[in-house]
């Protein structure tokens, strides 16, 4: 039995790869529903299209009601359950994403708060004096799903681009539903406000008590977003706030160890009692919030999202509608707001940081790259729209929603034209201003040493491969002439790195195993005793060891004294310890030059990331 790869603590990790690939496919999902409103819309049948999304439907318990119409349903209701995913996504940053870093995230923060005040600007400068002017909030999201989605079919979803456009999209959430909350409330109730502040105590008070069972949180989530709309606040904004509630961390050690001795229980004497215990045993060695994202993430993408595009991208396309939204000032506004003013501000407010006048920060992406994620920040549509039914109403809403369509469309055109050239530049140009990038971060916690790690090749290669290993560990056995395939196929362009991982829960041979190996190491033959162990990982006595260091020339009782005085303990302990910090809690655990892998373990997976980290390190 072999451990579980567990999820790393950084953007690019498995729970960071599962979001942009549930985005991607929501895209999807984003556009057929799109599409699907205005053709319904613009139908002989346009007329069931309203009909539908105005009816009213009312929920009574006991002696009070809320009614809502359809559409509100879907804007008010289940689009809170689309900002609280966005809400954690923002806490997975904060604790274990780019945003931990606070003055690496700088220019990011900064790039983002220029694209929204400049779409702003440009908005107001459009509509100043005239009622529309109200509608500025229109101009400040962006799409997380549609950009995203535009990226990857653009072919310029490169990890630090995605994680850019990741970022900036979730400080566009932020601040849009903070401006939500504020700007867009109307007949403010200050008891109701009261009483939701007071719930979302309630759920405080949970989290701080560490209730693990969801059904409490459900009944106070839903009794603040009902409290929030009562107050007369956008009740989306209860959404994010609820989000944000929910811790992120690797999965710990002891979690772990008891997921596993639970298990093991159950293996043994097989149960309804056992199986339910150890069910909630591994679920509770993942974060709360990695656990809700899993749970709501693929609801919010493949049903909340596209059903909010049904119930409000559907506008009349006839000659009229498309003549007065041609003049309108709103949809001209929205136009030049999101499609000038997100490319304008983003790349206009970090060259100003960037400078050494302004703040000297670090550049985040390459100059063509910035642009070109720049352009994909256009696109605005989800919140965009949400902000414009809120405002307007009538023939503005339609002229709103005319410009969104048309802004999101142009924007994504923009974005391919701009990768289209980024990708034919010459190499110099496509990697101008690399020079003045921040240093990636590292998710190993403890730097190498080639003084103390184990090392093959050239310490001074520009990719480091360092794995976490169990010589007990049957994937550990079949990766391991992987790697040395790898050192044949990256020769002196890659560094290999072991480090001892062993688990003794799982693996009870594991620890003297790897006492074993630094016993040789002492006589030169580290690698030589990591290549008989792998080999033979299902025959790890005490026996055993004794007769493989023999094989090696080794001296029977110098080895079994070096065993039997656990000389080496402390070493493997120093192992140990980084791969806790560096969140490793199975094997094997991948990291390129100090970035968590998550891919799979054969040949032509693990060189792609090695061949992306020697790109990168090149460029």
């Amino acid at each position: 039995m072999t451990s579980a790869r567990t999820r790393g603590r950084r953007p690019r990790t498995a729970g960071a790869r599962r979001f942009v690939a549930t985005e991607n496919t929501g895209a999807l999902a984003l556009v057929v529903a799109t599409v699907t409103a205005l053709v319904w819309a613009n139908s002989p049948w346009g007329g069931t299209y309203e009909a539908l999304w105005t009816a009213e439907i009312s929920v009574h318990v006991g002696g009070r009601g809320l009614a809502l119409q359809t559409r509100e349903w879907v804007n008010e209701g289940l689009m809170a359950l689309f900002f609280f995913v966005a809400g954690l996504e923002v806490r997975r940053e904060l604790d274990m994403g780019e945003l931990r870093e606070r003055r690496r995230v700088a220019p990011v923060v900064l790039a983002a708060l220029g694209g929204m005040i400049v779409p702003i600007l440009l908005y107001l400068a459009l509509n100043v004096g005239e009622p529309s002017a109200r509608g500025w909030g229109i101009v400040m999201g962006t799409d997380t799903a549609f950009a995203l989605g535009v990226l990857t079919l653009v072919r310029g979803a490169s990890p630090p681009v995605r994680s850019f456009l990741l970022t900036l999209v979730i400080i566009d959430d932020v601040v849009a539903l903070t401006v939500i909350g504020v700007a867009y409330t109307n007949d403010l109730s200050v008891p109701w406000l009261l009483v939701a502040v007071a719930l979302f105590g309630v759920v405080l008070a949970l989290r701080a008590l560490k209730v693990r069972h969801g059904a409490p949180y459900l009944v106070a989530g839903v009794a603040v977003w009902a409290a929030t709309l009562a107050s007369g606040v956008e009740a989306t904004v209860a959404g994010v706030a609820l989000g944000v509630v929910f811790t992120a961390y690797p999965p710990r050690r002891a979690g772990l160890y008891r997921a596993g001795t639970v298990w093991r229980r159950f293996r043994m004497n097989p149960s309804p009692a056992l199986a339910r215990r150890a069910g909630r045993a591994m679920v509770r060695s993942v974060s709360p919030n990695e656990r809700f994202q899993h749970l709501f993430h693929p609801w919010a993408s493949y049903l909340v999202v596209p059903l909010f595009a049904l119930a409000n991208a559907g506008i009349r396309l006839d000659s009229d509608t498309l003549a007065r939204a041609a003049t309108s000032p709103i949809t001209i506004g929205i136009v030049a707001g999101l499609v000038v003013g997100k490319l304008v501000g983003i790349t206009a407010s970090t060259w100003l940081v960037t400078r050494r006048w302004g703040g000297a920060l670090p550049l985040p992406l390459p100059w063509p790259s910035l642009i070109g994620v720049s352009s994909v920040a256009g696109i605005g549509f989800t919140v965009s729209l949400l902000i414009a039914d809120i405002t307007f109403t009538g023939t503005d809403l339609e002229d709103a929603k005319a410009g969104v369509l048309a802004a999101s469309g142009l924007a994504a055109l923009l974005a391919w034209a701009a990768f289209w050239i980024i990708q034919r530049l010459p190499r110099p140009l496509r990697s101008a201003g690399a020079s003045r990038l921040a240093p990636p971060l590292s998710d190993v916690a403890e730097p190498i040493d080639p003084e103390v790690d184990h090392l093959q090749g050239d310490p001074d290669a520009p990719v480091t491969l360092l794995w976490y290993g169990d010589f007990e560990c049957d994937h550990c056995a079949a990766v391991r002439p992987v790697v040395d395939r790898l050192r044949h196929t990256f020769a002196e362009h890659l560094t290999v790195v072991f480090r001892h991982l062993p688990l003794p829960d799982i693996h009870p041979h594991a620890q003297l195993a790897a006492e074993a190996a630094e016993v040789a190491a002492v006589h030169g033959k580290f690698w030589d005793m990591h290549a008989i162990l792998f080999d033979h990982h299902d025959a790890l006595t005490p026996r055993d060891l004794a007769r493989y260091a023999a094989v090696l020339g080794i001296d029977r009782q110098e080895f079994a004294a070096a065993l039997e005085e656990r000389r080496h303990a402390l070493r493997i302990e120093r192992d140990v310890a980084s791969a806790d910090d560096s969140g490793a809690a199975g094997t094997p655990t991948f990291f390129i030059n100090g970035r968590r892998y998550v891919g799979g373990h054969d040949h032509d997976d693990l060189a792609a990331g090695i061949r992306r980290a020697h790109q990168l390190s090149t460029r």
